[in-house]
Parts: C-alpha cells; structure tokens; sequence
C-alpha cells in the first residue's frame, strides 16, 4: 500500500530501508511535507508519519545523529514563542513513566527555547524505539531509534467509521473496511477516476474508491442483490427493505454524487464498445465458499439449474470456472483499461500447492505487487496488483493460451473443495480429541 501510495504522491524508500522492510519503523525520502501529508491522507495501513531528525542502533548513535542534524532546520520548531511535548513510543515493550522521563530528559542538549505544553502544544516530537519483531524475545536495549517531529496520521479511523457493521445494506460477501481501502491504495485510486467493479455485490469495494474522489460503476450477475430485493445478509432481518441497494450506502457516507451506476450483466459476456473505459478496476470474484461462481447458460449447454429471482426474472445459469474468471478478468483489465491503469483483486490460493507460477499473467498486465492474506492454516487469498503497460490488439486475446502455461491455473478450479476438506479434516481432528 505504502509502494503504491509513493508512486502516486511523490517519494520512495530510502536505500537503507530496503534491507530492513519488516521493521515496525520505515524510513521514507518525500520531497516536501504536503507530500508526506498527501501521503497519510490516504493510508489505513501506516500509523503516523514524522520529520526524521536523527535515529541510530543506540542510545549514544541515536545523540551523535541529532547533533549532526542542521540547527536551521531545528529552530524554525523550537523558538521561544512555541510549545512542544515529546511523546516515545516503544515497539514490543512497555516502558515505565520513570523511565520515559529519563531518555526525556537524555534529549536536554537539543535547543529547545519554547514552553512545555502537554494538552495543546504547537509541535509534538516522538522518540521511537524498536525492540525486534519477537515478543518472547524482547532485548534489554533497543535495536533501533529514532527521534522526529510529528507531521500526520495516517486514515486508520476510517475502518471504524466504514465498518461493515454500521452499514445500511450489506451481503454474504462485503469486503471489510481496512482491505477495501487497501485496495483502493494500491489501485492508486485518485479523484475523478473511472472505477469499475465487474462484481460488484453490495458495493462495499465502490464505496472506498469514492471516498478518495473517484467515480464508481459494477456489474453482477445476481439481479437481487443489484436491485437489493430478496432474503437480508444480516442477523434477525428475514428481507431486505426497499432502501437497501448500493446507493443508498455510498449516500449514507456522502458518497452519492460519485455513484454512476450498477447493472445487472455477466461478466463473461462482453456488453462495453471497444476502447478503453476505466482508469482503475478493483473486485473481489466469487471463488465458491459463500458465493457461487455463475454465468449465463442456454438450453444446449448442460443446465446446472434454473433460478427464478424476484419479479419473475429467470436465467439458467452454468458453473464459471475460477481459471475462467481469471482469465477473463485479465482479458477485460487489458482491453479496458487505460494506459497506466490499474487491476486489483483477489485471488484465493491452496497454500500447500502455492507457487509464483500460479499467478494468472498477460502481455499486457505488469504485475505490481502480491500480498497474503491468511484465511486458514492451508488456504490463503493473494491481493494481486497489476498494472497495464501495453497496448491491447486482438492477438493478445487468448495469449495465455500459447504460452505453455495455461495448466498450472487450473488448480484453481479445485480451490473450493481443498477449502472445505481442510475444515472437515479440522472438525473431525476436533472431534476426535474430545473423545479422548
């Protein structure tokens, strides 16, 4: 999230900081602090971000560090009209008060001319103190430290105030808050954008994306929960009310006037005119565990089953295979999206059988960037970002059909079955042990 968001506000990570990307503590270069706050304007996933003054791997590195910082830039923040508090936070351990006061106190050669305000201080500075990633193994010392000067916070209160809880129509699927945003990030969503989602469900993915300014549209195959009709997701409601649909969530947030529209389509069947649409698509596809994956059948395919939705609406739909999805997903994100534009979603994954291989790839697409998010011991879901670098021509149409490479994505197809025999194998383990 953080790569993404440096890309599209300025700045990267310093040379340093590369060896140490699991440190609890990043160090950034951003060229201008209305970057840094661009920056925190954004994120869910960083806490706070500081001008760095000095920092070390000990206590005496970390005071040779401030001492060789420019005086010129220390003074404009330590006049004698100011106020100031110094906060310090340590990561993996919990400090004493007297012991916070002492490495407080450690600090007095720095010039601070201005008064001590603990309540409402112009400038608040922090002493950041890494302990290691290990809490059964916390040192004596810290292996880390840092000294700087608060500039922002990062948009972390947004997951509370965008749970999923507290909204007024949602489903068996809505994404969570925190990973909507993230998703947002790494689609480096930006105002007045055009952001499609192809599955679009209750729109908790669109809602994210408007916050941030940008424009939202999606498509599902599912006419009921399109036009919000039907049996309620949520706990002690039998059906849904005549006010529950996606725009009256993206109204609830303030949202409604970035909503364009929801139609009721199969996205394995193409309805968009040539050329490209969308500056970003975001989505989650349905691979099978609370939502089935469907597409439109005929009557000379094998039926599957035939459903009758409400108001009379009828369609025969046929299994959609998880391989297909992707692959579609691919097709459309390389047709339809913008040059530069960016595709993100998620793809589930049998942890045991995982391999890079196994990433669905286009000519088209670059990938950006693949986080894990843990579902279960054996299984897993990859928040997979890519990034559109080549024009679309109709040889790339069914290019991963030529590559040799198509097998390995079948494993796909099998993600639901592999999912439920590991929670049957846990049940009867659990089983079996209460029986002992």
């Amino acid at each position: 999230e953080i790569t993404s968001l440096l890309s599209l506000c300025g700045g990267q990570f310093s040379g340093e900081q590369e060896i140490r990307v699991n440190s609890p503590f990043w160090i950034l270069n951003i060229p201008s602090e209305e970057m840094a706050r661009g920056l925190m304007k954004r994120t869910v996933c960083a806490k706070s971000i500081f001008e760095l003054w000095g920092h070390g791997k000990s206590a005496g590195e970390l005071y040779a560090s401030l001492k060789n910082y420019p005086t010129d830039k220390m003074l404009p923040y330590l006049q004698s009209d100011s106020t100031y508090k110094i906060h310090i936070h340590a990561f993996n351990k919990t400090l004493t008060q007297a012991q916070k006061i002492k490495k407080i106190d450690a600090l007095e050669f720095l010039p601070f001319k201005g008064k001590v305000n603990l309540k409402n201080p112009e400038h608040i500075f922090w002493i950041l103190e890494d302990y290691g990633m290990n809490p059964n193994d916390v040192p004596e010392e810290p292996i880390h430290l840092y000294f700087g000067r608060w500039i922002a916070d990062g948009q972390r209160e947004l997951i509370e105030s965008y749970s999923v809880k507290k909204r007024h129509f949602i489903g068996n699927t809505s994404m969570d808050a925190c990973l909507s945003f993230i998703m947002a990030n790494h689609g480096r969503v930006k105002p007045n954008d055009i952001v499609y989602d192809p599955f679009v469900g209750t729109g908790g993915l669109l809602i994210s994306s408007a916050h941030f300014g940008a424009y939202v549209c999606g498509t599902d195959i599912d006419y009921n929960t399109i036009h919000g009709l039907g049996k309620a997701s949520r706990k002690n409601q039998k059906w849904r009310g005549p006010d529950e649909n996606i725009r009256a969530n993206l109204r609830q947030y303030g949202l409604e006037k970035y909503y364009l529209d929801a139609l009721v389509a199969d996205f394995s069947r193409p309805i968009w005119r040539k050329g490209m649409l969308f500056d970003v698509i975001i989505t989650d596809p349905p691979y099978g565990i609370r939502e089935a994956p469907r597409r439109m059948g005929s009557q000379k395919e094998t039926v599957k089953s035939v459903e009758r939705s409400t108001e009379n609406h009828f369609f025969v739909s046929s299994s959609y295979h998880l391989s297909d999805i992707f692959f579609d997903l691919l097709k459309f994100g390389a047709e339809y999206l913008v040059m530069g534009g960016r595709l993100v979603y998620w793809l589930p994954i049998y942890r045991p059988e995982y391999t890079e291989e196994i990433i669905p790839r286009h000519p088209c697409l670059k990938l950006i960037s693949n986080c894990e998010q843990l579902l279960s011991s054996h299984t897993s879901r990859r928040l997979i970002t890519m990034e559109k670098v080549k024009e679309f021509k109709d040889q790339d149409e069914n290019s991963y059909l030529l590559d040799g490479q198509y097998m390995p994505y079948r494993g796909h197809n099998s993600f639901r079955q592999k999912y439920f025999s590991g929670v049957t194998k846990r049940i009867a383990k659990e089983e079996k042990e209460n029986q002992k």
